[in-house]
C-alpha cells in the first residue's frame, strides 16, 4: 500500500470511527460525514488522474455537489434541532416528542 493510499484509507477510516464512537454532539457527526466525503472525493479524483479515466472525470465532481447538498441539509437539522431543542446534543434527541 502506497503512502498516498494509506493516508485516504486513515482519513476515511477515522472519520468512521469518529462518526461511530463520538457521537455526543450533531455538529460533530456532521463534521465527520463532512470528512468521509472529502477523504472519498479525493481519493476518486486522485484516482481518475492517475489511471487516465476520462469517462470517470465526472464523478468527483458529482460527490462533491452531493457533499454540498448533505452538508447544507445538515445545517439546516442542525438550526432546526437547536431552535426546537435548545441543544444540538443527540441524546436529547427524541423522534416521539414533538
Amino acid at each position: 500500500m502506497t503512502p498516498m493510499h494509506f493516508s485516504f484509507s486513515s482519513a476515511f477510516i477515522l472519520s468512521l470511527m469518529g462518526l461511530a464512537f463520538h457521537r455526543t454532539h450533531l455538529l460533530s457527526a456532521l463534521l465527520c460525514l463532512e470528512g468521509m466525503m472529502l477523504s472519498l472525493f479525493i481519493a476518486l479524483s486522485i484516482w481518475s488522474m492517475q489511471f487516465d479515466l476520462t469517462t470517470y472525470t465526472s464523478t468527483p465532481m458529482f460527490l462533491i455537489a452531493f457533499s454540498a447538498c448533505e452538508a447544507s441539509a445538515g445545517l439546516a437539522l442542525l438550526v432546526a434541532t437547536a431552535r426546537t431543542h435548545g441543544t444540538d446534543h443527540l441524546q436529547n434527541l427524541n423522534l416521539l416528542q414533538c
